[in-house]
């Protein structure tokens, strides 16, 4: 099954066809003169986006690690992608659900690191669209969210996939992997990414414990942010807190760090990028995790994660983790939707 088709054309106010990215609508002017910076302005104005996470993983309902946690072989894992249907996966729900709670932007799996794409990758066939839901689930999150206007970005397990031989983390011979052809293999999908899906607002690279480890020089990750930007102008990088310091701007996962932390990248030290608290309404997994049900996080507490990254001028991204078909968690609708109604009465918290 080939990529979703997707319009990239849409009228503006004036009736006049316009190449402009819609999440972009409102900076159109600066996007023709300045496509980068376009991005960079929405994305400090967008405050609030959904992390979506989904994968084989959910079909065994003990969170995004299991195939490390509970040591299951790579061929038994890979025999998931017979039971993979995602029958109750729905592009449009997720993202007029995300809509509906006052996000503006959207961030979706589009490889795990277990290494499953969500996307029609001519590079694996450890993906969505050769197993047995048979469909490009990017390419549906593509098509949705330029229809709505809501800005897409894209989660790309950099520094682990556990299916390839030649990738950090696998259980392949250290001796004979081949970094190269790792990377040459990842820089090819990221030129499937930003050539076949339209207009994609960030790639959001994750693992950066496998370069910090070692001498992250050798991930060339300037290189791959290099073609991202050559690609697709307006499309911003990040690497979690940061590797190299030249992404376009910063992820802390769970809790914003403080200046002495030993973690914190480039948080300070590059203080005028833009900067998110990503962190998930199931405290202790990102993806499903069957034990997590009546612990995800309510209203309240979301209201205050509002409240303290308003007060650091910080973006929230908000993880939920889609069910073993693909549906969205009604725990997680019930938390976020008293809390777009409390935006709608009373506007973002201010900082």
């Amino acid at each position: 099954m080939g990529s979703v088709p997707h319009p990239t054309m849409f009228q503006n106010d004036d009736g006049v066809y316009d190449a402009t990215p819609t999440y972009l609508f409102d900076h159109a002017e600066l996007y023709r003169s300045n496509a980068r910076e376009a991005g960079l302005t929405w994305f400090r104005e967008a405050r609030y986006g959904l992390g979506v996470t989904y994968g084989l993983h959910a079909l065994l309902g003990r969170g995004e690690n299991v195939q490390l946690t509970d040591d299951i072989s790579a061929s038994d894992y890979r025999r998931l992608a017979d039971r993979f249907t995602a029958s109750r996966f729905e592009a449009n729900e997720i993202v007029e659900f995300a809509i509906a709670s006052g996000m503006r932007y959207v961030s979706f799996t589009a490889r795990s690191s277990d290494g499953f794409c969500l996307f029609n990758s001519q590079l694996s066939d450890f993906t969505s669209a050769k197993a047995a839901a048979g469909r490009d689930l990017v390419g549906e999150m593509a098509s949705i969210c330029e229809y709505h206007g809501i800005g897409l970005c894209l989660q790309y397990s950099h520094g682990q996939a556990w299916h390839h031989p030649n990738a950090p983390g696998s259980k392949a011979d250290k001796a004979a992997m081949d970094l190269d052809a790792y990377l040459e293999y990842m820089s090819g999908q990221m030129h499937e990414l930003l050539t076949q899906y339209g207009p994609i607002a960030a790639i959001r690279l994750d693992g950066i414990a496998a370069p910090l480890a070692g001498n992250s020089q050798d991930y060339r990750c300037q290189e791959l942010y290099d073609l991202i930007h050559h690609l697709q102008p307006q499309t911003l990088v990040s690497y979690q807190h940061g590797l190299v310091g030249s992404e376009d701007f910063f992820s802390a996962n769970h809790q914003l760090p403080t200046e002495n932390a030993t973690d914190c990248g480039f948080f300070f030290t590059h203080s005028d990028r833009p900067q998110e608290l990503h962190t998930s309404l199931t405290p202790e997994s990102w993806g499903f995790h069957a034990e997590q049900a009546g612990k995800h996080l309510r209203d309240k507490q979301i209201w205050a994660m509002l409240e303290q990254t308003a007060q650091h001028q910080t973006n929230l991204l908000l993880n939920t983790a889609l069910m073993p078909d693909g549906s969205l968690d009604l725990e997680d609708i019930d938390a976020l939707l008293p809390v777009s109604q409390r935006i709608e009465e009373h506007g973002f918290p201010q900082a």
